[in-house]
């Protein structure tokens, strides 16, 4: 007996197949990948560091630094760098305007003052250590601070080196040899300078009330003439005086030899033109 039409469709059996998706795990997928390479990455830039640090010099290394830090202004001028690596890539405005290239306006002024700032401070640091190779140590005897009013470069005496001879404004020969070493680098800025004498707490009174004040002033003018006679302009000697005992170097002990010193003051503030 045949089967009815109606018993057929029953026998029809529907098939869904379902493909199976399989995940790549930690051996077969792409994130192992980022890692090591941000591992390589990291190795390159500490050997690049490395090979940085054993094939620059210090000035170099100098120019590299001042290029990554944000306080100096970098132009957008571009070329091959002795700035940075032997050449003008890191110029700043001040440095274009010295090569022939021009401003671009990046930058303000202060910025840029702060910087002649900065090589002022580095070069007088730099005559520091070449003295301290002297024989006759003349380095000792000098120090380099800041101050509001500019770079001071302090010529100290000691006990047994005295910059004056007793009670005296003659300069003794360790004065003259400083002044000597000192006055080139003085002569290499544009800058105005201010130079004050200062002695110790130690009571003086000479002939004709000759006392602390009036010896300050007088080895103060005794180093104004020692620069002179080394080529220093006089028209940039600002100022000239003496304070005595009422600014000593080492307050805890106001008689110590190194209060008795002359004090060069690099000036870093434009000159008051009511003063004129």
């Amino acid at each position: 007996m045949a089967q009815s039409p109606s018993n057929a469709h029953h026998d029809h059996v529907t098939i869904i197949k379902r493909k199976k998706v399989v995940k790549g795990d930690g051996h077969h997928g792409g994130a192992w990948k980022v890692a090591y390479a941000d591992f390589v990455t990291a190795m390159m830039a500490f050997f690049l560091l490395m090979w940085l640090l054993n094939a620059t010099t210090e000035d170099q290394r100098k120019g590299i630094a001042d290029y990554f830090n944000p306080s100096i202004p970098v132009s957008r001028v571009s070329g091959g760098g002795a700035d940075g690596l032997n050449g003008s890539s890191l110029m700043a405005d001040d440095s274009a305007a010295k090569v022939g290239t021009g401003a671009t306006g990046i930058g303000d002024g202060h910025s840029l003052e702060q910087m002649r700032h900065t090589d002022i401070q580095r070069d007088l640091e730099e005559m520091r250590e070449e003295l301290g190779d002297d024989p006759e140590r003349l380095s000792e005897h000098l120090m380099v601070k800041m101050t509001p009013e500019g770079i001071v470069l302090e010529i100290v005496d000691s006990e047994s080196r005295p910059l004056f001879e007793l009670g005296r404004s003659e300069p003794t020969a360790l004065m003259t040899d400083l002044l000597d070493a000192v006055s080139n680098s003085l002569n290499a800025f544009e800058n105005d300078v201010k130079i004050v004498g200062h002695t110790d707490n130690r009571p003086f009174r000479g002939a004709a009330g000759y006392d602390n004040w009036r010896l300050s002033s007088d080895r103060a003018n005794t180093a104004r003439q020692l620069l002179a006679a080394n080529g220093f302009p006089v028209s940039r000697v600002r100022e000239v005086s003496g304070r005595a005992d009422t600014d000593p170097l080492v307050p805890g002990d106001p008689s110590a030899a190194r209060n008795r010193r002359i004090s060069i003051t690099i000036m870093t503030d434009a000159p008051d033109p009511a003063a004129s």
